[in-house]
């Protein structure tokens, strides 16, 4: 763990933690779970052993993460957000079946949402704070409500897209057969 920051009112059982990552106050983190370079786990917050965390990672406050969870490269997951991973779940009974989860590179989560197991939310996509995911998010997609909804698109930089422009970066996106890709021809 070569220049790993743990907290000592931490409960940090993992070995799998790597260079530049912080674990905060109150945090527990089971033996079994892998955690990538230069991420930030915030206070009261559990990580359980069959969860895999890529790098630049942020975690806020208040998160559970689940057996079952992929976090890939440079996802922020907001305070108190929430993830089920079992769709039949019983006191004292423990599923065979997890379902297994996938946060894609570069999204982002917004405190307070719910994140339904066994969906994948696509490469910088954007759930909005509050929002209940019960379905798997395309690349780039905005979605937000009860349940969350495709609401339009952001760009890479996490502004919303209008027209598939970019008004911020200046970046040019193209919808074909429902999958966005940047327009690379765009790039001056």
């Amino acid at each position: 763990m070569n220049r790993v920051k743990i907290d000592l009112l931490a409960d940090v059982q993992s070995t799998k933690i790597g260079s530049g990552t912080t674990i905060w106050q109150f945090s527990v983190v089971l033996p079994g779970a892998s955690i990538g370079k230069n991420c930030n786990i915030n206070a009261l917050t559990l990580i359980e052993n069959d969860v895999v965390l890529g790098d630049n990672v942020t975690i806020k406050s208040g998160v559970q993460l689940w057996d079952g969870l992929r976090i890939e490269d440079n996802v922020f997951v907001g305070p108190n957000v929430t993830f089920t991973n079992d769709f039949m779940p019983r006191s004292k009974q423990r599923s065979s079946q997890l379902q297994q989860t996938t946060l894609q590179k570069g999204a982002s989560i917004g405190a307070n949402a719910t994140v339904i197991g066994g969906i994948s939310i696509g490469r910088y996509a954007m759930v909005g704070a509050g929002s209940v995911v019960t379905k798997t998010i395309p690349d780039y997609g905005l979605v937000y409500g009860n349940p969350a909804e495709l609401k339009g698109y952001v760009c890479f930089c996490g502004k919303k897209l209008i027209h598939l422009f970019c008004n911020n970066c200046k970046k040019q996106y193209i919808l074909k057969d429902h999958i966005l890709s940047f327009d690379k021809s765009s790039i001056k």
